[in-house]
Protein backbone atom coordinates (compact mmCIF):
# COMPACT_ATOMS: atom_id res chain seq x y z
CA UNK A 1 0.00 0.00 0.00
CA UNK A 2 3.00 2.29 1.16
CA UNK A 3 4.61 1.92 -2.54
CA UNK A 4 1.80 2.87 -4.56
CA UNK A 5 1.25 6.58 -3.77
CA UNK A 6 5.31 6.49 -3.27
CA UNK A 7 5.36 5.64 -7.17
CA UNK A 8 2.35 7.59 -7.90
CA UNK A 9 4.54 10.91 -6.62
CA UNK A 10 7.30 10.13 -8.36
CA UNK A 11 5.93 9.76 -11.66
CA UNK A 12 3.94 13.17 -11.20
CA UNK A 13 7.60 14.91 -10.04
CA UNK A 14 9.14 13.03 -13.03
CA UNK A 15 6.29 14.38 -15.61
CA UNK A 16 6.02 17.80 -14.08
CA UNK A 17 9.92 18.08 -14.26
CA UNK A 18 10.10 17.49 -17.55
CA UNK A 19 7.57 19.88 -18.43
CA UNK A 20 9.23 22.12 -17.12
CA UNK A 21 12.52 21.57 -18.73
CA UNK A 22 11.18 21.14 -22.05
CA UNK A 23 9.28 24.67 -21.44
CA UNK A 24 12.33 26.31 -20.50
CA UNK A 25 13.72 25.09 -23.62
CA UNK A 26 11.57 26.02 -25.34
CA UNK A 27 11.95 29.75 -24.51
CA UNK A 28 15.31 30.23 -24.57
CA UNK A 29 15.51 28.82 -28.28
CA UNK A 30 14.61 31.17 -30.67
CA UNK A 31 12.65 29.87 -33.40
CA UNK A 32 10.13 30.87 -36.29
CA UNK A 33 7.90 28.75 -37.98
CA UNK A 34 7.71 31.63 -40.59
CA UNK A 35 9.47 31.03 -44.15
CA UNK A 36 11.29 33.83 -45.97
CA UNK A 37 8.36 34.97 -47.53
CA UNK A 38 6.27 35.06 -44.82
CA UNK A 39 8.70 36.81 -42.96
CA UNK A 40 9.18 39.36 -45.74
CA UNK A 41 5.18 39.76 -45.21
CA UNK A 42 5.65 40.20 -41.27
CA UNK A 43 8.40 42.94 -41.92
CA UNK A 44 6.06 45.17 -44.22
CA UNK A 45 3.33 44.75 -41.33
CA UNK A 46 5.93 46.14 -38.92
CA UNK A 47 6.11 49.46 -40.49
CA UNK A 48 8.80 48.99 -42.97
CA UNK A 49 8.62 50.07 -46.27
CA UNK A 50 9.28 46.85 -48.10
CA UNK A 51 8.08 45.03 -51.55
CA UNK A 52 8.35 40.85 -51.52
CA UNK A 53 10.49 40.65 -55.28
CA UNK A 54 11.40 37.45 -55.34
CA UNK A 55 10.98 34.03 -53.70
CA UNK A 56 13.88 31.89 -54.16
CA UNK A 57 13.82 28.44 -55.39
CA UNK A 58 16.55 25.38 -56.27
CA UNK A 59 16.64 26.65 -59.76
CA UNK A 60 16.77 30.36 -59.27
CA UNK A 61 18.76 30.55 -56.10
CA UNK A 62 21.64 32.94 -57.11
CA UNK A 63 23.79 31.36 -54.01
CA UNK A 64 22.82 27.46 -54.75
CA UNK A 65 22.03 26.81 -50.97
CA UNK A 66 18.47 26.27 -50.72
CA UNK A 67 17.88 22.96 -49.29
CA UNK A 68 21.30 22.19 -49.25
CA UNK A 69 23.24 20.74 -46.19
CA UNK A 70 24.17 23.92 -43.47
CA UNK A 71 21.68 26.06 -46.38
CA UNK A 72 18.42 28.03 -45.91
CA UNK A 73 15.59 26.24 -46.19
CA UNK A 74 13.49 29.52 -47.90
CA UNK A 75 14.86 32.82 -49.50
CA UNK A 76 12.98 35.74 -50.47
CA UNK A 77 13.79 38.90 -51.36
CA UNK A 78 12.56 42.35 -51.15
CA UNK A 79 13.39 46.08 -52.27
CA UNK A 80 12.95 48.80 -49.34
CA UNK A 81 11.11 52.33 -50.86
CA UNK A 82 13.85 54.32 -49.16
CA UNK A 83 16.68 52.88 -51.75
CA UNK A 84 17.57 54.85 -54.40
CA UNK A 85 17.94 52.39 -57.00
CA UNK A 86 19.63 54.78 -59.37
CA UNK A 87 22.80 54.55 -56.96
CA UNK A 88 22.65 50.79 -57.06
CA UNK A 89 25.23 50.30 -60.43
CA UNK A 90 23.91 46.93 -62.50
CA UNK A 91 21.82 46.21 -59.86
CA UNK A 92 18.83 43.36 -60.76
CA UNK A 93 15.68 42.41 -59.04
CA UNK A 94 16.31 40.36 -56.01
CA UNK A 95 19.78 42.18 -55.61
CA UNK A 96 20.26 42.75 -51.51
CA UNK A 97 21.48 46.48 -53.14
CA UNK A 98 17.88 47.15 -53.76
CA UNK A 99 16.32 46.86 -50.67
CA UNK A 100 17.38 43.27 -48.92
CA UNK A 101 16.31 39.23 -48.20
CA UNK A 102 15.51 37.25 -45.84
CA UNK A 103 17.22 33.53 -45.44
CA UNK A 104 15.41 31.10 -42.84
CA UNK A 105 17.61 28.11 -42.15
CA UNK A 106 16.61 25.18 -39.91
CA UNK A 107 18.89 25.94 -36.92
CA UNK A 108 20.10 29.04 -35.51
CA UNK A 109 23.46 28.05 -35.77
CA UNK A 110 23.42 27.67 -39.12
CA UNK A 111 22.01 30.81 -39.77
CA UNK A 112 25.03 32.23 -37.40
CA UNK A 113 27.90 30.52 -39.88
CA UNK A 114 26.29 32.51 -42.42
CA UNK A 115 25.76 35.89 -41.40
CA UNK A 116 29.64 35.50 -39.97
CA UNK A 117 30.66 34.22 -43.48
CA UNK A 118 29.00 37.33 -45.05
CA UNK A 119 30.49 39.62 -42.17
CA UNK A 120 33.26 37.93 -43.74
CA UNK A 121 33.69 38.19 -47.40
CA UNK A 122 32.55 42.10 -46.77
CA UNK A 123 35.54 43.00 -44.80
CA UNK A 124 37.84 41.26 -47.31
CA UNK A 125 35.45 43.16 -50.50
CA UNK A 126 34.10 46.44 -49.29
CA UNK A 127 32.01 46.28 -52.21
CA UNK A 128 29.98 43.36 -50.76
CA UNK A 129 29.46 45.27 -47.90
CA UNK A 130 25.91 45.16 -46.26
CA UNK A 131 23.84 45.44 -42.90
CA UNK A 132 22.98 42.15 -41.77
CA UNK A 133 20.98 40.51 -38.75
CA UNK A 134 20.40 37.44 -36.97
CA UNK A 135 17.93 36.07 -34.76
CA UNK A 136 17.47 32.18 -34.18
CA UNK A 137 17.36 30.55 -37.57
CA UNK A 138 16.74 33.72 -39.56
CA UNK A 139 19.24 36.34 -41.88
CA UNK A 140 18.12 39.62 -42.70
CA UNK A 141 20.27 41.26 -45.16
CA UNK A 142 19.71 44.82 -45.53
CA UNK A 143 21.28 47.23 -48.49
CA UNK A 144 24.24 49.70 -47.30
CA UNK A 145 22.39 52.07 -49.26
CA UNK A 146 20.08 52.62 -46.34
CA UNK A 147 21.55 54.85 -43.36
CA UNK A 148 22.28 53.35 -40.57
CA UNK A 149 19.20 54.10 -38.17
CA UNK A 150 17.14 52.83 -41.00
CA UNK A 151 18.83 49.77 -41.57
CA UNK A 152 18.55 48.78 -37.81
CA UNK A 153 14.53 49.11 -38.13
CA UNK A 154 14.73 45.87 -39.64
CA UNK A 155 16.99 44.38 -36.87
CA UNK A 156 14.03 45.81 -34.22
CA UNK A 157 11.15 44.21 -36.37
CA UNK A 158 12.87 41.04 -36.49
CA UNK A 159 13.47 40.91 -32.58
CA UNK A 160 9.20 41.41 -32.30
CA UNK A 161 9.07 38.33 -35.32
CA UNK A 162 11.17 35.96 -34.19
CA UNK A 163 10.95 34.83 -30.52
Amino acid sequence: MFKTPHKRRTGTAVSAGLLIFTLAGCASTPTTTMNATQMVEALARQGLPVTLTVTYTASNDPNKLLGKPNGYTSKASFTDERVDSTKVSGARQGDVGLGGSVEVFATAGDAEVRANLLKESAQKVPTLAEYSYVKGPVVVRVSKELMPMDAQEYEGALGKLVK
